[in-house]
């Protein structure tokens, strides 16, 4: 048996912004200096860490690849100290790949391209990027390591963990940027135990962080023994450095690697300092991490776009109190104002609660009552409307008032508006248009309501006090813009209802699949003929922070113009 040999490999799990080079740079140089002074042998980045992911149509702009291949060769410059894989985007030939950069002693060793491109989800990358033929593998201490790219470990049939068994390699180091949903960590060890039991590989993985738009990516990054072990884990939902010392044989003469796969061989080094420590992070529950990220998306939406202070509506309600309460832990209190506009439907106590609500959370709270410009609303369009009640439009009307007032102080102090709809309103498009819909950034959008209130409940629970208020939590739903109205007046109780969106919009069940599951074949026949009418609304929508298997928005694309209508009877 060949000795026994040291290797230090150090993962830095960044929080790049798509597009900013320079700060990506930033990051990417500081990560190096801090794996250099902990005696790393190597450190590696995130997938597309120079451009950000995803980069999108910026990859169809020549200039933005020029400027990336340019802040790769500083980045390059930068690696003096130490040996690093960092994700870029790459042009050779005309064609643009996904891939990881050897940077070494100031310079670039080689590159590895991306074998499998995903397209599907929230991926688009068959759009930008050409798939990569071949393997590359360095050698490091005398350990052989094979380099690969996110999805090219999600797909055990695709030939990727043969070949790396069959080149001898004893480490796989993988560089991701794989995005969050609530149970996401569970399928990543599934599938990274998966792949090493198949390789033979230790598998050291290295995943983003931070919020991009409706996407949230978690951290995470892992280090995975050949029989499943997950031996050290970094931190989720912010940035770490996990430095981990991994003691293992020497590879020997080994397999011979065949042309035209890369075998790129570095000259030893001697391992200062103390041993790295394998460490474990603290696992997260369900509610735990689902909270998380929308704290993160939250925050990051707002840095990234150039927002300091958020503004919402306050009305008194669950939504809007879920909403302000992740606001604020995002933000900070002073970075949030509140806006509660009462009608003439507007109840005391919900009034009341939203006043208690915001001083409870300590944003100020604006105060802009909506009766005497509705009632003006209605008094000049009334010849336009005709005789008979205002009904639904009159509604609405309230709804884009409100709507109308939130974007106004926007333009006016530079606010971001957070829309406060979740994922079951959303859903049936029991919202307003240009009214509670209108906004910059919908934080709960992929919220179902049941789950609204256990994060609710989950936040008073954390905090150890009551942060939403009982009295909040308690109360029926409703929109209050008519007397005595209740969600449960137009919809199915959201314990019932949830379930039924769930099946059929997360997992594309039909409607005979969905009556099997024991649900009323006349309650589902609405709720899907609800859904399928309101996809123009939720084309409309702003972006949010995706938490479920599949949101609206990147995830769920249907055509507006569509008559196929699974709620009806079947051909």
């Amino acid at each position: 048996m060949n000795n026994p040999t040291t290797i230090r490999i150090a993962q830095a799990q960044l929080n790049p912004t798509v597009g900013d080079l320079s700060g990506n740079l930033g990051l990417i140089t500081e990560a190096m200096d801090q794996a250099a002074r902990a005696g790393a042998h190597l450190v590696t980045f995130p997938e597309l860490v120079i451009s950000g992911y995803p980069p999108e149509d910026l990859l169809l702009k020549p200039r933005f690849l020029t400027d990336c291949a340019r802040t790769l060769e500083r980045a390059a410059a930068a690696a003096r100290e130490i040996t690093a894989v960092v994700g870029y985007p790459e042009v050779q030939g005309g064609r643009v790949y996904n891939a990881a950069a050897l940077l070494h002693q100031g310079r670039v060793l080689a590159s590895y391209r991306k074998r499998e491109l995903p397209n599907y989800s929230v991926f688009d990358e068959l759009r930008y990027f050409t798939s990569g033929p071949h393997n590359l593998l360095l050698e490091v201490q005398g350990v052989r390591l094979a380099l690969t790219i996110c999805e090219d470990l999600w797909e055990l049939d695709n030939g990727v963990a043969p070949a790396v068994r069959a080149l001898g390699a004893q480490v796989t180091l993988n560089i991701s940027a794989s995005p969050f949903y609530a149970g996401k960590l569970a399928v990543r060890r599934q599938t990274l135990a998966a792949y090493a039991a198949r390789a033979g590989t230790y598998v050291f993985y290295t995943n983003m962080v931070g919020g991009q738009d409706e996407l949230v990516f978690d951290g995470g990054s892992m280090v995975i023994a050949p029989d499943g072990a997950v031996l050290a884990s970094a931190r989720r939902f912010q940035p770490d450095l996990l430095v981990t010392d991994l003691e293992i044989a020497d590879h020997g003469e080994g397999p011979k690697v065949r042309p035209p796969d890369q075998l790129i061989a570095l000259p030893r080094q001697t391992t200062t300092g103390p041993a790295a420590p394998m460490v474990l992070a603290p696992e997260m529950e369900r509610l735990d991490e689902i909270h998380q990220a929308l704290v993160l998306g939250t925050r990051d939406y707002l840095r990234k776009c150039g927002f300091s202070t958020a503004v919402l509506g306050i009305s008194g309600g669950i939504d809007s109190a879920l909403t302000a309460a992740l606001a604020v832990q995002a933000l900070g209190a002073d970075n949030v104002i509140g806006v509660t506009m009462p009608s003439q439907y507007t109840s005391g106590d919900t009034l009341s609660d939203a006043e208690k609500q915001a001083a409870n959370l300590g944003i100020r709270l604006i105060t802009v009552p909506v009766k005497e410009v509705y009632d003006s609303f209605l008094d000049q369009m009334a010849h336009a409307m005709g005789p008979g009640p205002a009904g639904v439009a009159g509604e609405n009307l309230q709804a884009r008032i409100r709507g109308t007032i939130l974007m106004t102080l926007s333009n006016r102090f530079g606010w971001l508006v957070l829309t406060t709809g979740n994922k079951s309103e959303t859903a049936v498009g029991y919202c307003t248009l240009y009214g509670d819909m209108a906004g910059g950034f919908a934080v709960i959008k992929d919220v179902p309501k049941t789950l609204v209130y256990e994060l609710s409940q989950h936040i008073n629970h954390r905090a150890g006090r009551e942060i939403i208020l009982p009295s909040i939590i308690e109360r029926p739903p409703t929109a209050e813009l008519r007397p005595d109205q209740k969600d449960s007046d137009s919809l199915p109780p959201y314990e019932v209802l949830d379930p039924i969106l769930q099946a059929y919009v997360e997992q594309d069940k039909g409607l005979d699949e969905l009556q099997a599951m024991g649900f009323d074949p006349a309650m589902v026949q609405e709720v899907i003929q609800m859904v399928d009418r309101n996809e123009y609304k939720r084309r409309q929508a702003p972006p949010g922070v995706k938490i479920t298997p599949k949101a609206f928005g990147r995830d769920r694309r249907l055509p507006i113009s569509n008559r196929y209508r699974p709620g009806e009877k079947p051909l």
